[in-house]
């Protein structure tokens, strides 16, 4: 049985702030079916750069595993209708479309309240349901930019510069499955539903905490970017051979036996006595020489070797691993977080798994829907449909 059997959840998200939400609830046993705009569907099927999407993207299939999909047109009142049919038969509503979409469509709060009163409505928006900026459009970037993350990253002399994952969205999703949860649970024990908003640029600042904690001062000042140096030498990022793009272990040897354990592993017990290294303030006025050090020792390894020799001795160390070596990395193979999957139009691929693991509970990994794929069977089983009622709305543009 899996941990979430029996929650249901309609889901009208898109993109990938709302979709890396829903998966997640899937993978752990939900039942999400997903509802998409006949013809186009989520905007994120046709998301690609030098792909052939036909309306399948990689992009969309790595957030919409486990899912069913419904065309229906929300345009249309008929459409709407069978949405406010449907409601009373599910546990969660959730959508991240752009600002006031839901109240044009009369799929507000209030709406959906007075047709399933116990119904959990989650919604995702940028800057939240009020405030100044609440009319707003986001998206991941523009959330990590007003969350702070652009002004602490990149070198210190150099621009802001935008992060390279996409926290800002999948965050934010993962910070609204755990608020679902939560509100599941109150429902079970009140009977109650509730509608929870979560603003992308505040669910970003959560992920900022440490950098203000650490440099800000209570906020009172700006933290600095400081690049791959975080914290006192020998932090740092450091070159491997064979010397190409993304062939450097990062090191993060920060407490005192991390230090003599580094000395060792690199063949330089001396410098735990030599009076340039002693304690971490002295390190820091003879960083550049340190890092030659350690340098010209990670310049005889690839990064693999590095990130095994210091790994084993005890010091915090990771090869930079690229996107290719993610999906080849054999620690990751080991462990079956390298899925294979068979998907419609793309043949076998290699797609990552799921990180919580339970141990009483397993989904198995399921293909993103096609646009559509459950339109007949969800509208039969949830509305008793016939078929004919089907193939009228069907040619009547309603799915």
């Amino acid at each position: 049985m899996a941990a979430l059997d029996g929650l249901r959840i309609l889901d009208l998200t898109q993109f990938e702030a709302g979709t890396s939400c829903t998966q997640a609830l899937a993978w752990l046993g939900a039942d999400v079916v997903k509802v998409e705009e006949p013809g186009q569907g989520d905007p994120g099927r046709s998301v690609g750069f030098g792909e052939d999407t036909d309306n399948y993207s990689a992009y969309f299939c790595n957030w919409n595993c486990n899912k069913r999909s419904v065309a229906i047109n929300l345009r249309k009142p008929e459409g709407k209708d069978l949405i406010l049919k449907m409601l009373p038969r599910f546990d969660v509503f959730i959508e991240n479309y752009g600002p006031d979409s839901m109240e044009r469509m009369g799929l507000d709060y209030e709406s959906l309240r007075a047709v399933h009163p116990s119904l959990i409505v989650a919604r995702i928006k940028g800057f939240g349901l009020s405030g100044p900026h609440a009319g707003y459009k986001s998206y991941d970037s523009v959330a990590q930019a007003a969350a702070g993350a652009f002004s602490v990253t990149g070198e210190a002399d150099g621009p802001p510069i935008n992060p390279g994952s996409t926290v800002g969205d999948s965050g934010t999703g993962i910070q609204m499955g755990m608020a679902i949860l939560a509100a599941y649970v109150q429902r079970l024990r009140t009977g109650e539903g509730q509608q929870i908003e979560i603003s992308m640029q505040e669910a970003m600042a959560y992920f900022m905490r440490t950098r203000i904690g650490v440099f800000a001062e209570w906020g009172n000042v700006a933290a600095p970017r400081m690049g791959n140096s975080q914290a006192l030498p020998p932090v740092d990022l450091y070159p491997c051979k064979p010397f190409g793009a993304n062939d450097w272990a990062f090191m993060m040897p920060i407490a005192a036996h991390d230090w003599d354990a580094l000395c060792s592993a690199i063949d330089r017990p001396e410098l735990t006595l030599d009076e340039r290294m002693l304690t971490p303030i002295s390190r820091l006025e003879n960083r550049d020489e340190l890092y030659e050090i350690i340098s010209d020792w990670t310049k005889q390894h690839t990064k693999e070797e590095a990130m095994t020799i210091l790994g084993e001795a005890g010091v915090p160390c990771s090869a930079v691993m690229d996107t290719h070596d993610l999906f080849n990395d054999p620690h990751l193979i080991a462990r079956d977080f390298i899925k294979k999957m068979q998907l419609p139009h793309h043949g076998e691929v290699s797609m990552l798994g799921f990180a919580p693991r339970l141990s009483a509970s397993e989904v198995d990994m399921q293909p993103a829907p096609l646009l559509g794929e459950h339109t007949h069977a969800v509208l039969a089983d949830e509305l008793n449909l016939s078929d004919a009622e089907i193939v009228d709305l069907e040619s009547n543009g309603v799915i």
